[in-house]
């Protein structure tokens, strides 16, 4: 518009808006015009609240204890000797905040005494109060006891397990656990049959993160008993290093000069597919509700088209009268403008309040066992918004071209003679 809206113009156009019997109120097809934005923002703005929600609230979960950052070393045996001296290289590099060695390995868990058993991943950190600052959230879950491993004998054989497997196991602290592992395990010379390495442990402490994989399966115990667990002697399975934030995380890693054999894995490498299906699916959702605001504008074309078929001899009495032909498509254009200036500020307010009361209360429980989280999370991005606001405004705004156009190309002489 080479000017601004006049009043006249606006007049004309908010009584075309309104129903024919001179009600103030929105004519019907205006309404459902309003109501197909709405629904479309609306959707729009909770759908990719949710995909947020779930990113942040999955990575969140994640990384409780799982790092930043993994330094491994290529080849089959997933051990570092000289730990010790990567290490210090690794806490001089550009960005690091903390840096740690940890042990990662497998093993059966049963009471003792008892008969049932079954597979836990056990995790070698150092414990409280040893080393630098901490490089995972995980001490800071526990509900029960605390990560010092600090067992009844004095030996640091103390083990805090996950809340569903302590309550599977009916553990507690102070109760004994046995791990057996067949690494280092030896042959029954009589039977022929392998025959377990087993440790004793204590539980002295119960976590909860909220993450299914971890409270389900994780045992977390004092790295040098892990080590022997493990059969790596004074070696560990890699470094867990903390970034000065997650979004940093990546360019620290691409940025440490580490010679081979070894290699970093930042957080989103760990979980690649996980990410890269959330991602795809917040994009795939985007495309299929944006088709939901497309179609409201089809229906804002013919809404204005039928606008123009029924007022064309007031349109032609206009004309003749010497209203311009860029005022009619100005007062069309104002038209959609009030028609995506509404709905997407309706759709606007419904769909942060349906967010918000999602995200709050909880109103959507999930299976743990197959979502890693209990409830649907959902996190209001304000870019996320801005863009879809001004999307249903664009839109809205789009679709009224051809009608203006076509009402300002009407000659008054035909326009009044029309039926």
């Amino acid at each position: 518009m080479k000017r601004p809206l006049s009043r006249l113009e606006f007049e004309i156009a908010w009584r075309y808006l309104r129903s024919r019997r001179g009600s103030r109120l929105l004519s019907f097809i205006t309404v459902i015009a309003i109501g197909g934005i709405v629904v479309g923002v609306s959707a729009l703005i909770v759908i990719i609240g949710v995909m947020n929600g779930l990113q942040t609230d999955l990575r969140e979960k994640i990384l409780v204890g799982s790092p930043d950052i993994r330094v491994l070393a290529y080849g089959e045996e997933l051990r570092i000797n000289d730990w010790k001296q990567l290490l210090d290289t690794v806490r001089k590099q550009s960005g690091v905040v903390a840096a740690a060695p940890f042990v990662l390995t497998q093993a059966l868990m049963r009471k003792d005494p008892g008969t049932y058993s079954e597979g836990v991943s056990v995790a070698g950190i150092e414990a409280v109060g040893v080393g630098g600052p901490q490089v995972t959230t995980i001490r800071e879950h526990a509900i029960e006891g605390n990560f010092r491993f600090a067992s009844a004998d004095g030996k640091h054989r103390g083990a805090v397990l996950g809340k569903l497997i302590a309550n599977r196991m009916n553990a507690s602290v102070g109760t004994k656990l046995v791990l057996l592992t067949s690494v280092g395990a030896q042959t029954n010379a009589v039977t022929g049959f392998i025959v377990p390495r087993t440790f004793e442990f204590e539980v002295t402490g119960v976590f909860e993160t909220g993450m299914y994989e971890y409270d389900d399966k994780y045992v977390y115990v004092d790295m040098p008993a892990a080590q022997e667990l493990a059969g790596l002697d004074s070696a560990v399975t890699g470094l867990e290093v903390k970034a000065a934030s997650r979004d940093a995380a990546p360019a620290v890693a691409a940025g440490m000069h580490l010679d081979f054999p070894y290699h970093t894995m930042d957080w989103r490498e760990q979980n690649s597919s996980l990410f890269k299906a959330l991602s795809l699916e917040k994009l795939g959702m985007s495309v299929i509700l944006s088709l939901i605001v497309i179609v409201a504008a089809f229906n804002i074309v013919s809404t204005l088209t039928m606008v123009v078929r029924d007022k064309t001899r007031e349109i032609g009495i206009l004309k003749a009268m010497g209203l311009p032909s860029a005022s009619v498509r100005r007062i069309f254009l104002a038209q959609g403008l009030v028609i995506g200036v509404v709905g997407t500020g309706i759709g606007l307010g419904i769909g942060l309040l349906v967010g918000v009361a999602i995200g709050r209360w909880h109103l959507i429980a999930l299976d743990p066992s197959v979502y890693f989280i209990d409830h649907l999370p959902v996190q209001m991005q304000v870019l996320d918004v801005v863009m879809i606001v001004v999307l249903g405004v664009l839109i809205a705004t789009i679709a009224t071209l051809y009608p203006a156009i076509q009402a300002s190309r009407l000659y008054p002489i035909e326009a009044i003679r029309s039926e």
